[in-house]
């Protein structure tokens, strides 16, 4: 079911709804992401119909296909194809041609990874260290590293939100006002360091985060 209750506000692109582009635009949709998705197969596009914003079958090998659906509008977009290596490709440099400013793209072999580098791919996920649920966390650019574990508590690396720049963590009462724990502080060039009340946040900090999932993601929706 679509999300009612948003916490981004980015149109995302999806192609591909296989395991991993599937699990990647579901969870991109419960976090609230208006999502267009585009698959070739019509038995699996059909899956999909309701539960992300909008399902297109279609292929997104051709260029045509995603001028019509104007690619170049979207801010982010995630190849998911993991049929064929050159579908893969023709995908990804379509995308790079329209401009669409961040790619993330799975990758089935490290060969496959460097040509989608070189092509301009901006995040290159390998199945087997990644998953779709995981991306879908890191694509807003909101966290840079996110382990979920399964009963819901979830262990992130963030950007400090503008409401704790400047103040201790006891002024912030960050726990007190989203219910998760800043385990760990790190300034550039520092290494991390435990989190205290006394501690106070810089603009470029970086934030370790534990909580339950759900929390940490409205923490990582504040600007």
């Amino acid at each position: 079911m679509i999300s009612k209750n948003r916490l981004y506000d980015d149109d995302v692109l999806v192609i591909g709804l296989g395991r991993f582009g599937g699990a990647a635009a579901i969870e991109l949709t419960r976090l609230g992401h208006r999502v267009v998705a585009l698959e070739k197969n019509p038995v699996l596009a059909e899956q999909f119909l309701g539960r992300v914003t909008k399902v297109i079958q279609a292929d997104a090998t051709q260029v045509h296909i995603l001028e019509e659906i104007k690619a170049r509008q979207f801010k982010l977009a995630v190849v998911g194809i993991g049929s064929s290596i050159e579908a893969s490709v023709l995908a990804a440099v379509n995308l790079v041609d329209a401009g669409v400013p961040v790619i993330w793209a799975k990758a089935l072999t490290p060969e496959h990874a460097r040509i989608l580098t070189r092509i301009g791919v901006h995040h290159i996920v390998r199945p087997e260290a990644e998953s779709g649920k995981r991306v879908a966390h890191l694509v807003n650019g909101k966290l840079q590293d996110y382990i979920e574990f399964d009963d819901g508590f979830a262990i992130v690396k963030m950007r400090p939100p503008q409401e704790a720049i400047g103040f201790t963590l006891a002024q912030s009462e960050i726990r007190s006002k989203y219910g998760v724990t800043i385990v760990g502080v790190k300034a550039p060039g520092s290494d991390f360091t435990y989190a205290k009340p006394e501690t106070k946040v810089a603009p470029h900090d970086t934030l370790i985060v534990s909580g339950p999932t759900e929390l940490i993601e409205r923490l990582a929706a504040r600007p």
